[in-house]
């Protein structure tokens, strides 16, 4: 039964999966480690503070795309959030761009 819908990270899927026993399970988490950036604790602690930036047009699943594929400049930023329909000032854009770079080098 489906409690609640929102979207998370990869970090956090494999947080997850880790927990199934089923050889499915197993055999995404392999596929899933090769992409995974970041531990749980720290895509947890990022979305936080995207989130904390106050930007309000950014949902919950820009955020998780954010951390997922951890945009290194402005032109990364635009193509992940491209289907969004988001317009972000480039202060905006500046300041999830040094979260992102604070996280990155903090691994």
């Amino acid at each position: 039964m489906i409690k609640e819908t929102k979207p998370v990270s990869l970090a956090e899927v494999k947080e997850i999966l880790s927990k199934e026993e089923s050889e499915r399970a197993k055999a995404l988490l392999g596929f899933i480690k090769k992409f995974t950036k970041l531990t749980p604790k720290k895509a947890k602690e990022m979305e936080k503070e995207l989130s904390d930036l106050k930007i309000f047009s950014l949902k919950p699943k820009d955020i998780v795309k954010i951390i997922d594929l951890m945009p290194e400049d402005t032109e990364d930023l635009r193509k992940i959030l491209t289907g969004s329909e988001i317009s972000l000032k480039q202060d905006e854009i500046t300041k999830i761009l040094e979260v992102v770079k604070k996280h990155k080098t903090a691994k």
